[in-house]
């Protein structure tokens, strides 16, 4: 016999949520895992003693850590999505008859907690991936990636030099026709640039050489199809700057195009693929520029952790002889390819390490001169020079100096010695073995930030807000993993280093009391 239900709404109805949901449910498993009722203090000072309550602290890292786990980037759509869901709604404590949170109190908040409260929320969650033994701390892949801004490139406006405004107008609009033009294509209702940011601090030789990339880009870009539509033009950081995320900074990657972005720092340990730290850069720099702070700040958190951080492995990107000086002094070996264009000197010249000289292929001596900054790069480096009178005459004087020297003049990193170190490591059997877990272990992470945690784009403004994303992000999948993860507990240091302090504790203790012993004989030794 054919069924047929007939609904008629009761007024009444007994319901608990917690039958309702299945055991094995995401959502309930991880309330019982994750508890955060720490907040409560740490934040207590971010509020008044009056007037209306806040959103609960607890609530709010819980709907955040949601939105990241369900890829939703909109306070609006997150509370909307959360509102349908029995399991969300249990997972963060509300009843299916009260109401959410509105959707701008989730962005008050954001903005009203520091990043050093997000930062503690990270660290706990990790703490958590550390006693469940999916934390090793030995070995630690380090890399970055773009991550697109809150503002379009419409928006960029023309830096203002601090001399004649019309004079440099003259020189630099010539970009394209979208620079011609009095406005931007999308004029910022709000310019919350400082006045430093948009003044012009680069010097004359960044200038001119920016100015010649915007003939070659106007002759080969403006005239390609489509272009006309776009408004394709040449931007720097240093002549643009965003009017509606002053922290912004153009970049870009071989075969992408030109976007305002900031530069996300991951660093992965290799046991089990758990983010151990991550931070918001500007995008106008090098990535070895950032790895000094990096290392600091990841150095100390594994320490608290009690975990012995030895191998730091990343991509060339990362390369630089200061770099690997540093890495040294700090008690790491590194396992970072050096530049394709790194050379220990000039070719067919031989390096005497106990004189500090070279000699060229006709036996001449090219001593060294002096230690310099190189102005271009920032970079210590070391000049070898020899004289004029030895190079006269040479039969491959022509060859080796050119139409125009007279005498032989190179110069070479002052950190050679840490630059053959690292490439003796690189090019060993175990750096090859770093080079795989680094390009199976970090890579894969961050695209499932991209894909799946909701990293593909910020939004918010201000490079803060966007620190604050960037952890909010990892949480969420270093969660997904604990959750995941139940495989037996790794060979890890934690446990035996914890082992040693508690040793040294007890004996520190048992030497105190000892020698009180025999100032005062009425104590009781052992």
């Amino acid at each position: 016999m054919q069924g047929k239900k007939d609904y008629q709404e009761k007024l009444f109805a007994q319901f608990q949520q917690s039958e309702r949901i299945p055991k094995g449910n995401f959502y309930r498993r991880l309330r019982s895992a994750l508890d955060l009722k720490f907040l409560y203090p740490l934040t207590a000072k971010y509020y008044g003693t009056s007037g209306q309550k806040s959103i609960d602290p607890v609530v709010f890292f819980k709907l955040c850590l949601v939105g990241y786990l369900e890829k939703i980037i909109s306070d609006r759509q997150l509370l909307q999505h959360s509102s349908m869901r029995l399991d969300i709604l249990y997972f963060i404590g509300y009843d299916i008859d009260e109401e959410l949170p509105w959707h701008s109190t989730i962005s008050r908040t954001r903005q009203l907690y520091p990043g050093s409260v997000f930062e503690e929320v990270f660290t706990k969650i990790l703490s958590m991936c550390v006693e469940k033994g999916m934390v090793s701390g030995h070995t630690q892949a380090i890399d970055s990636a773009p991550v697109k801004a809150n503002a379009s490139m419409d928006s960029l406006e023309l830096k203002v030099p601090k001399a004649d405004l019309e004079t440099h107008l003259h020189h630099i609009r010539h970009i394209s026709a979208m620079d011609k033009k009095k406005s931007p294509l999308r004029k910022s209702k709000l310019n919350k640039a400082s006045q430093a940011s948009q003044t012009i601090t680069a010097n004359t030789q960044e200038l001119q050489s920016i100015r010649s990339r915007n003939k070659r880009w106007t002759k080969d870009q403006d005239q390609r199809p489509g272009a006309g539509n776009k408004g394709s033009k040449y931007t720097s950081n240093k002549t643009h700057y965003s009017p509606t995320d002053p922290d912004a900074r153009i970049s870009v990657k071989p075969g992408k195009a030109r976007k305002l972005n900031y530069m996300s720092q991951l660093s992965v340990d290799t046991a089990h693929h758990a983010i151990t730290d991550i931070k918001a850069y500007h995008a106008d720099k090098k990535d070895n520029q950032y790895l000094q702070d990096i290392t600091k700040r990841l150095k100390n958190r594994l320490h608290n952790q009690c975990m012995l951080w030895r191998n730091c492995v990343a991509d060339t990107g990362y390369s630089s002889g200061e770099n690997y000086a540093f890495l040294e002094s700090e008690g790491l070996e590194s396992f970072i390819p050096p530049h394709g264009t790194y050379k220990g000197g000039p070719d067919g010249f031989i390096y005497h390490e106990n004189h500090d000289h070279y000699v060229c292929p006709e036996g001449h001596i090219i001593p060294f001169k002096k230690v310099f900054l190189d102005y271009r790069t920032q970079t210590k480096k070391k000049e070898y020079r020899n004289s004029s009178k030895v190079c006269k005459g040479c039969p491959i004087a022509l060859q080796c100096l050119g139409k125009s020297a007279k005498e032989k003049k190179f110069s070479v990193t002052y950190y050679k010695a840490e630059y053959q170190r690292n490439n003796t490591r690189v090019n060993s059997k175990r750096g090859r073995n770093m080079k795989g877990k680094r390009q199976s272990t970090v890579e894969p992470v961050f695209g499932t930030l991209t894909q799946f945690m909701g990293l593909r784009k910020i939004n918010t403004i201000g490079i803060a807000q966007a620190n604050k994303v960037m952890h909010l992000s990892a949480m969420a999948y270093n969660l997904k993993k604990y959750l995941k993860f139940t495989q037996k507990r790794v060979k890890s240091e934690a446990g035996m280093l914890a082992l040693i302090r508690f040793i040294k504790t007890v004996c520190r203790e048992a030497n105190r009391l000892l020698l009180r012993g025999f100032k005062n004989p009425e104590i009781v030794m052992f």
